[in-house]
């Protein structure tokens, strides 16, 4: 049987280092994305490299790298993972080229996502929920990095069983899970650092190892842990930690954070948020469907989410062009102290 075929619409960091490492294990990949990446692909093909040490490149004339929705038609599989704003425009596109009975996997941050792909799509397209544990940053013209340990989860499906057993053992591994929506949740919480370290104009490594920052993530998370049990929702454990352990390790003393979870998960020097990354290149940030969802979710419930909602605020006013915060700034203006 010949393997199937998967489009990966939204090829930016994530979508070409995912990608590429299904490519590298023999997966036919269509990649759609923009034309500027498009365009250093086309001249310097794709290099994958991990924290790990693994590398890979593919030359030019083996990325099939196109800025077409049209190519959607050719492929069994669709790796969605266009930023949250997009979904729905994605999702017409998908519905006008992609052809019927494909399977569309959401690999985006936040909850939301899938609902608005199935809302569109759910009665032509099987619609599956995806989970990506990593930070892909990248390094240069083609060249994308995976700079934090983790893998990727989607549901629990006969052709995402097909699939990871394709691309086992590689960077881009994928688990399944029969409860993506708490995994979903879960990732979420850890996902509110993004905002934070985009505030605070720094790489991971170094945002996290300021306490004041880690307070504000903290803080951010134990909000958001209240919401979730009022709702009656409860979050899987992603990562070494479960979530009722992390705010409390998160905002510990700079050397019982080293000792206990920094080693634990591994960031190297490189990596930075895809939140940060936006606000660099000018583009309107995801914080509306990480924080803000959590907004969204204390409003249903009738009460309100201070924290998380000064966070939004203060990520609206850097995409507006305010400066990075340093550490006691960023916890003032997120926590009033």
């Amino acid at each position: 049987m010949a393997a199937a075929r998967v489009a990966v619409f939204g090829a930016g960091s994530i979508g070409c280092f995912v990608g590429g490492a299904w490519q590298a294990a023999g997966v036919p990949v269509i990649f759609i994305g923009r034309a500027r990446i498009a365009g250093e692909i086309h001249e310097n093909g794709l290099d994958l490299t991990d924290y790990a040490g693994w590398h890979a490149h593919l030359a030019p004339d083996e990325v099939d790298f196109v800025c077409e929705p049209e190519r959607l038609g050719e492929a069994d599989i669709i790796a969605v993972c266009v930023k949250s704003g997009a979904t729905a425009d994605a999702a017409r596109e998908i519905a006008e080229h992609a052809r019927d009975g494909a399977l569309v996997v959401s690999f985006q941050n936040g909850v939301s996502n899938v609902d608005v792909l199935e809302l569109q799509l759910g009665r032509r397209f099987e619609v599956a929920r995806g989970m990506v544990r990593f930070n892909v940053v990248q390094l240069g013209p083609g060249h994308f990095h995976k700079a934090v340990a983790g893998e990727l989860y989607a549901e629990d499906l006969p052709r995402t069983r097909t699939l990871a057993a394709q691309v086992a053992g590689g960077p881009a591994e994928l688990q399944l899970s029969d409860d993506m929506v708490a995994l979903a949740w879960g990732k979420l919480l850890i996902n509110l650092n993004n905002a934070v370290s985009a505030l605070s104009g720094c790489t991971l490594a170094e945002e996290l190892s300021e306490r004041d920052y880690r307070r504000v993530f903290a803080a951010s998370m134990r909000e958001g842990l209240r919401l979730l049990d009022r709702a009656g929702i409860r979050p899987a454990q992603v990562g070494p930690v479960p979530p009722r352990l992390l705010p409390k390790l998160i905002g510990a003393p700079n050397w019982l954070f080293r000792n206990l979870f920094a080693k634990k998960w591994k960031i190297d020097a490189k990596a930075r948020s895809s939140m940060a990354d936006d606000l660099s290149a000018g583009r309107k940030t995801e914080v509306d469907y990480l924080n803000g969802e959590l907004v969204g979710l204390a409003e249903k419930l009738g009460t309100d989410a201070p924290v998380n909602r000064a966070i939004v605020r203060l990520v609206h006013d850097a995409e507006a062009g305010a400066r990075p915060l340093g550490p006691a700034e960023l916890r003032k203006a997120a926590l009033g102290g």
